[in-house]
């Protein structure tokens, strides 16, 4: 049973070894490739030539076609805002959704619960549409106005994590500050939140992700204005026939440097987050 056992966890280990290889990879590729010193798309040889922080100097220089300073800026801007809102939305509905009982409760969770299983590009196109027909495309600033709406305006239906996490707090803490005078709001904003901070990181975190890493309704949206583009945007500009020779390892510099914020927030908070996911799936 010893041997048996031993030839077991060997096999785990050496898949989780592989396998840490294969997703570690990638990154270490991206990484290498940003402190190449040789221009150029196309290599045939993977560790560089030559090493030169260039890349990254370069990038904040920027020029009238290449400005990641300004995509930077408008990224995290648009991703706060989008953040602050969504949170909000989320936390609203999940409150409601595991204290109050009314009509049509549960159907209400049901169809967000299917709405959920359809990805947001779908909808895409109409949404280009409503913005058009509000006037809401008709400037770069209302463009990206635009684009905190929309990233925040769904985020409700993303409840049933929250919602888990708040079934797990008692009801008898909620019953004891009504006792007291206290109302809905003041339970929810006093008691509640304080006592919510791991899947309030949580909340943060993932509806910064989304603003920050989205491409496809960020093109819909902006078109041709290329100052109020996000950094999604911006960086697959880099990739484009004319810029790709000159801007390639440019442009694996700027993945490095955009990933580093959501590092640093998921380091931060790496403890909250974990007990918010674990919380919620108890729940």
């Amino acid at each position: 049973m010893k041997t048996k056992k031993f030839i077991t966890n060997t096999a785990c280990h050496i898949l989780l070894a592989v396998l840490s290889v294969i997703w570690v990879l990638p990154i270490f590729y991206v990484i290498l490739t940003s402190f190449r010193k040789e221009g150029g798309s196309y290599k045939s040889y993977i560790w560089p030539r030559g090493f030169t922080f260039d890349n990254y100097i370069n990038l904040f220089n920027g020029n009238s076609s290449i400005n990641f300073t300004r995509w930077f800026t408008n990224t995290f801007v648009i991703a706060i805002f989008s953040t602050i809102l969504s949170a909000f939305f989320v936390l609203c509905v999940s409150y409601v959704m595991s204290r109050l009982r009314f009509k049509m409760r549960k159907k209400f969770m049901n169809i967000a619960l299917i709405l959920g299983m359809f990805p947001g590009f779908m909808s895409m196109i109409a949404v280009y549409y409503i913005l058009k027909g509000l006037g809401l495309l008709e400037t770069g600033v209302l463009k990206q106005i635009s684009l905190v709406l929309v990233y925040s305006g769904g985020a409700g239906l993303g409840f049933y994590m929250a919602k888990g996490f708040f079934d797990t707090i008692p009801k008898s803490i909620d019953e004891a500050a009504y006792i007291d005078g206290a109302t809905k709001w003041d339970t929810f904003i006093r008691i509640t939140i304080p006592l919510s901070k791991p899947i309030i990181t949580y909340t943060l975190i993932t509806t910064f992700m989304g603003p920050w890493v989205d491409y496809i309704f960020a093109k819909v949206i902006m078109g041709n204005e290329t100052p109020y583009y996000t950094i999604a945007i911006g960086l697959w500009t880099m990739l484009e026939q004319e810029f790709v020779e000159y801007y390639y390892t440019q442009f694996y510099a700027g993945c490095v440097i955009i990933s580093i914020p959501i590092a640093i927030l998921f380091l931060m908070t790496q403890k909250c987050y974990v007990e918010g996911v674990s919380g919620a799936v108890k729940g």
